[in-house]
């Protein structure tokens, strides 16, 4: 009994998840942690998701400027209410926000968000580097849509490796956000300045 009140504090510290959604999971797993905490990240996407319609015209403006002054971000992120946004959980995820962008240098917020003229000149650049491998032309399409699948993940700031936890994604720090909240959130825009 005082192991499974022990993970049910632990979970509930990790996840922001109510008593009852831990105690539901762990049944779920018959105990098992990692396989509870799965599916509570599953649960709180669903949520996020649902939340994701409700406006978001609220929030914070943030400045991040790096320790050697040569690296700065301003970052806007919006949640539905200003109650939400004095949060420190709030507050946390926007400074990681800026810090990330500073760190990890994406062009936009979202794939779909990325130039046309700069998704060209990549395509173009990896259609030749592919021409060279001398593949069948079938093959080189493939290589060359998983090249640019690729690359625009890693150009889209809610599709990077989040800098501090390299197997998590910041769009999966934002899912998390929404559910510790309880408010749809929005990276709204990001400016980043370097010397």
């Amino acid at each position: 009994m005082a192991s499974t009140i022990e993970k049910i504090k632990q979970l509930r510290e990790e996840t922001a998840a109510g008593m009852m959604d831990v105690k539901r999971a762990l049944d779920e797993t018959d105990g098992d942690v990692e396989g509870a905490r799965k599916v509570l990240r599953e649960r709180g996407q669903a949520i996020a998701a649902k939340k994701s319609s409700r406006a978001a015209t609220e929030g914070l403006i943030d400045a991040y400027i790096h320790f050697n002054g040569r690296v700065g971000v301003l970052v806007e992120v919006n949640c539905e209410t200003d109650f939400v946004a004095r949060t420190p959980e709030f507050k946390e995820f926007v400074r990681n926000v800026a810090l990330h962008v500073a760190s990890m240098k994406p062009i936009c917020v979202s794939p779909e968000d990325i130039p046309a003229e700069d998704r060209e000149e990549e395509r173009q650049i990896v259609d030749k580097q592919v021409a060279e491998m001398g593949k069948p032309e079938n093959i080189q399409a493939q290589i060359v849509e998983g090249r640019m699948r690729k690359w625009e993940s890693e150009q889209a700031l809610l599709t990077q490796p989040y800098v501090k936890e390299m197997d998590r994604t910041v769009g999966d720090l934002l899912q998390d956000t929404i559910q510790r909240v309880g408010e749809n959130v929005v990276i709204r825009r990001f400016v980043r300045y370097e010397l």
